[in-house]
């Protein structure tokens, strides 16, 4: 019975038996040069003998050194039958054993000896263990050896240096993190530099082979051998865990950007350029209120910006019934009771945005939109320099409106000169005040209804809701607030009788009064219906139309009063990221946040 190990002569020459797989037998001679006979045939050649026996299979010492006891009994266990299973006899066995019937390799085959094992493992542990078990096995066992058969949990982990030299590890870091803002070089480079460094520093410089398998363990998908812009961008990227903001009612948090937009359009002069896309997004329901075209983003667009967000959207000429707000999922009736402009509206909700996220863009930072901000009584939160990832929505929403909408038009030119085709210029190209009304209908008839995957709702979390069906639900507990008129005012209180019904409620300086109940500050009498002192003018108050405090319309030194009227001293506009201590805010603002909680 041969075995790997034993010594043959055939042919005149001696040669080591290295494998038998069935009736394969690989050979090694003298010289180390290898070959492989069929066992039958090797055995009736010319002057075939054995010349002795393989010494023993031993384990190596040390090999399941750190594995769990129960887990390397286990191990051995199967190295015993993977053993049984390819040779035909056990690990050790006695000078003149011969094979089992089942698992001689002579008279069976390997699919045979498989399907034998898998019976005699299941009347041994008492479990059934199918044939592909021990097929799994036994390629492992053939490619790890008994290594293979230890639960990967618990096998010995190699660490990411090996058997490098710690230093070379830590001088190499430190040149990766370097590399975020600087031109792509080739690993070669690395090699070569840190070489340079640890010279003279008794350290030992890996082989060149070693160093490039330590460089991808270390470079870790950070594209330092790749693309300069991704790198910056994953180096920017931050390294705190994500962590997902929930937001209760439309507008309470809302994003806006601009990007170039990667269509060639007709400008009014003839010149064909690209122009740039100007969106708003609310980031709970996940709507675009309002997105403008302009061939550079001015500050007056950007002001603009928000009062097309508060004003409903108009149906033009031309375009199908079906994108009228009444035949949407928004609750119209409802609506059109408290806010009578929404008659002829399209399908695209207005919101009032509370707080607003913008970059460092002039036409934001600009004194115009500050001031359309303070009209509105939006609070503005400024995003740190070169950090897209503090106003993600934004940044993805008009990405995704070149993938759904732009690619589709003339003129399309792609995200980059690289993905450029040539003589986009010379193609029919859109008109700019056609493709923004484009623009305003594909809002409308496609993005408001089409299901996003970040709007999900507990008690359906496995249906994706569209923006207006998330404005449905959330308007039916936060309530609906009319934009503001003509003038840019607020409009009068009973216009915000669609929120849910509340006590009437006043505020004060002295206190706060709720139907009959008071709650005032310490020391303080309760609200009531009194002439103002204390720096005032000495007028009778009235009722402040945005929400219902007992104001005066008197100025006073040191303040100013909200857009409803509320005395208060000036908010200040406000850097702070959400989770900061938040500015002060008017007296009739508070007032509006309890009625829509």
């Amino acid at each position: 019975m041969l075995r790997p190990g034993d010594r043959v002569r055939f042919a005149d020459a001696v040669h080591t038996v290295v494998g038998i797989s069935g009736v394969l037998v690989r050979l090694a001679d003298e010289h180390g040069v290898g070959s492989a006979m069929h066992l039958p045939a090797l055995m009736a050649s010319r002057g075939f003998e054995i010349l002795g026996a393989g010494s023993q299979r031993r384990l190596p010492a040390g090999l399941l050194d750190g594995v769990p006891e129960q887990a390397a009994l286990r191990a051995m266990w199967w190295h015993r039958h993977m053993t049984e299973l390819l040779t035909g006899l056990p690990v050790q066995p006695e000078p003149g054993t011969a094979p089992r019937r089942e698992y001689d390799p002579f008279s069976t085959t390997l699919t045979e000896r498989e399907t034998a094992k898998a019976e005699e493992l299941s009347r041994e542990s008492g479990r059934p263990v199918s044939v592909h078990t021990v097929r799994y096995r036994r390629r492992r066992y053939q490619k790890l050896g008994i290594l293979g058969m230890v639960d990967g949990r618990h096998a010995p982990q190699r660490t990411v240096l090996g058997q490098v030299d710690p230093h070379v590890a830590d001088v190499l870091r430190e040149m990766i993190s370097q590399a975020a803002d600087a031109s792509t070089r080739t690993v070669s480079y690395y090699f070569t530099k840190v070489g340079r460094e640890l010279e003279g520093s008794g350290v030992a410089m890996p082989s060149r082979a070693t160093f490039y398998r330590l460089f991808d363990r270390l470079e870790g998908g950070r594209h330092t051998t790749g693309s300069a812009r991704t790198r910056r961008s994953l180096a920017n990227r931050p390294q705190e865990m994500f962590e997902q903001a929930v937001y209760a009612r439309p507008g309470e948090l809302m994003e806006i950007d601009s990007t170039p937009f990667d269509v060639m359009v007709r400008l009014d002069d003839g010149v064909a350029a690209r122009v740039e896309l100007t969106g708003l997004v609310d980031l709970a329901t996940r709507s675009i209120p309002a997105a403008v075209l302009r061939p550079t983003t001015k500050s007056v667009d950007a002001a603009l910006l928000l009062a097309r967000a508060v004003t409903p959207a108009v149906m033009r000429p031309g375009w199908p019934e079906a994108l009228r707000m009444e035949y949407s999922a928004l609750p119209y009736q409802r609506m059109l009771s408290i806010d009578e402009r929404l008659e002829h509206a399209a399908a695209v909700p207005p919101i009032i945005p509370e707080a607003i996220v913008i970059d460092g863009g002039h036409a934001f930072a600009s004194r115009n939109f500050q001031t359309a901000c303070d009209v509105f009584g939006t609070e503005v939160i400024y995003a740190p320099p070169r950090t897209p990832t503090h106003k993600p929505h934004i940044e993805r929403t008009l990405g995704s409106a070149a993938s759904l909408f732009a690619q589709y038009l003339t003129g399309y030119t792609g995200r980059s000169a690289e993905y450029r085709g040539c003589g986009v210029e010379n193609e029919p190209l859109w008109p700019l005040h056609l493709l923004q009304e484009l623009l305003e209908q594909w809002l409308s008839a496609v993005w408001q209804n089409r299901a996003h995957d970040g709007l999900r709702d507990p008690l359906a979390p496995r249906r994706a809701f569209s923006p207006n069906e998330k404005y449905a639900a959330l308007v039916q507990t936060a309530g609906y607030l009319p934009g503001a008129d003509g003038r840019g005012l607020p409009r009068t209180a009973p216009e915000s009788a669609g929120r849910p019904s509340t006590p009437t409620a006043s505020r004060s300086p002295t206190g706060c009064t709720t139907a009959t109940n008071s709650a005032s500050s310490e020391g303080a009498s309760p609200a009531s219906p009194r002439t103002r002192t204390a720096g005032r003018s000495n007028t009778t108050p009235t009722t402040c139309g945005w929400s219902g405090c007992a104001t005066t319309t008197a100025t006073r030194a040191g303040g100013s009063r909200c857009r409803g009227g509320c005395w208060n001293t000036p908010r200040p506009r406000s850097g702070n990221w959400p989770g900061t201590t938040p500015p002060a805010t008017c007296a009739s603002r508070d007032i509006l946040q309890a009625r829509t909680r």
